[in-house]
């Protein structure tokens, strides 16, 4: 049994994405949100991946109607530029899923074992998937209706539009909406909320409450005291700043750039009416103005351009539902932006705590689980995350020195790394270890190889006639003639905007 009431303390996307899901799925649940027009939100998380689309679809809005007010464009994935020292790896493409994948990652699997073990074959990620030559071609992601194969992508927006357009939408469907200020949560004798407590002493009771208060997080650790598990051993970044720029020449691109920097990397982060720039670093190696320099450098701008500097903190809560409260966005947790991950936790978090109470209620067993479940999801995303800093073959600056070579790794992730440097199946590796559904072998494999960790070009011996090689002719004339069939992403974008 569902709760009767929920108040969100916060919105913000992550709050007004839970207050519709709650809507939509439990329309007789009474949802209150409450927020303050006093307390402004960080949104800056302007790309997504596609479990996005998923919840527009789970809502029940169209892409037309939502698309043009934030300014989005679509994504593909994310292309990594000079992470890698090593010649001919300067950059990789990290896709979304597509159908056609069963076509070519087999192929691209079997090229980059025969590498690891030492022959000189072609072992790329951008020759074998899709996506990254759509993106190179500034094709977006929804082919014509001749061709019946979906590629999975994400989102660029304005977070700041897609949360006053989330909060229309909830409210026309019956979520109460209040602008208060709230300054105390009152906890009764179980442990449980009891209501939450205005400045001007308004209380506010529900059976149930979530927890959209952002790093504040005022209900789960201020008032119920949930621990806070940190990832500052091995996520070293804990700043950002940022800074817009125009919409680069020829129109946005349908991917996100992520460009490593002396301390960190930027983003890149195309939208309609501008491009979303900034600089994730770590303040023990670099402090912000010189970030702040460092990014107006590669940028280009003066310093008319007003910047944005952000603190962040890595990690999760232990319990992201204790007692009657549910911790949504940032109060729950935060992984850094690398992976755009943001609001696909949110997503899960909510529709994973509204399917465990349907299946089994309100009570510790469900709960217990539900925190193990997300608990591990968090760890699956943190490990591929860094992933990206310990396996990097970049060693220019002591940030880079230092997060390759710390030795602060889960169990799961040395298991990866074992299988490839070993040359083991790494597909199987993950299989067995079941992290697929946080990140799967494709992605890893690009992962690994897109930095090329191979043995030296110089080591590398021809295959032997008996040893079969992707035909890399047949494969790029296959992928060039899928991308035949896709639309520009230009004349993708004009058609939303046209109502089309």
């Amino acid at each position: 049994m569902h709760p009767g009431s929920i108040t969100i303390l916060g919105g913000g996307t992550a709050g007004w994405m839970a207050a519709c899901l709650v809507q939509k799925q439990w329309p007789a649940c009474k949802v209150r949100l409450i927020e303050s027009s006093k307390i402004g939100i960080i949104g800056v998380g302007e790309g997504s991946t596609p479990q996005m689309k998923a919840f527009f679809d789970a809502i029940g809005v169209t892409e037309a109607e939502w698309m043009p007010r934030a300014h989005a464009t679509y994504k593909v994935g994310i292309r990594f530029e000079d992470w890698s020292g090593k010649p001919g790896f300067d950059h990789y493409f990290h896709p979304f899923p597509s159908e056609l994948d069963v076509h070519t990652a087999g192929e691209f699997f079997h090229q980059t074992q025969l590498r690891r073990g030492g022959l000189a074959v072609d072992a790329h990620p951008d020759r074998f998937l899709l996506p990254g030559l759509l993106a190179d071609q500034k094709k977006g992601p929804q082919a014509s209706a001749n061709f019946p194969f979906e590629v999975s992508y994400g989102y660029h927006f304005d977070a700041h539009e897609v949360g006053s357009f989330l909060k229309d939408i909830a409210t026309e469907r019956g979520v109460e909406w209040i602008d208060n200020e709230i300054a105390d949560v009152e906890v009764s004798e179980d442990g449980d909320v009891a209501a939450l407590v205005a400045k001007d002493g308004e209380r506010y009771e529900a059976d149930f409450f979530f927890d959209a208060s952002g790093f504040r997080a005022m209900i789960i650790e201020q008032a119920l005291g949930a621990k806070h598990l940190g990832f500052g051993d091995n996520l070293f970044n804990d700043s950002a700043v940022v800074m817009p720029t125009d919409v680069a020449e020829g129109g946005p691109e349908c991917a996100t750039r992520a460009i490593a920097m002396k301390a960190g990397w930027r983003w890149s982060i195309p939208l309609t009416h501008r491009t979303g720039n900034g600089y994730v670093f770590s303040s023990r190696y670099i402090d912000p103005q010189d970030a702040e320099a460092e990014l107006r450098g590669a940028l280009g701008l003066g310093d008319d351009v007003e910047a944005r500097h952000l603190k962040m903190r890595c990690g999760r809560l232990e319990e992201s539902w204790k007692g009657n409260c549910l911790a949504v966005g940032l109060s729950q947790g935060f992984l850094e932006p690398l992976e755009a991950t943001a609001l696909h936790i949110v997503l899960a978090t909510v529709e994973g705590f509204i399917a465990a109470v349907d299946r089994g209620g309100l009570d510790p067993a469900t709960r217990e689980q539900f925190n193990s479940d997300l608990g591990a999801r968090y760890e699956g995303i943190r490990d591929y995350i860094v992933a990206h800093y310990r396996t990097a073959p970049r060693r220019d600056t002591q940030y880079w020195q230092e997060t390759a070579e710390h030795d602060r790794l889960s169990d799961s992730l040395k298991q990866v790394m074992t299988a490839w440097f070993t040359g083991q199946d790494l597909a199987q590796e993950v299989a067995r270890q079941g992290i697929a559904t946080y990140y799967n072998a494709a992605s890893w494999h690009c992962l690994l190889a897109g930095y090329g960790n191979f043995p030296d070009v110089a080591r590398l011996k021809e295959p032997p006639v008996e040893v079969p090689a992707a035909d890399m002719g047949a494969l790029t004339n296959f992928l060039s003639a899928c991308a035949m069939n896709y639309r520009p992403h230009s004349e993708m974008l004009a058609a939303l905007n046209e109502g089309q």
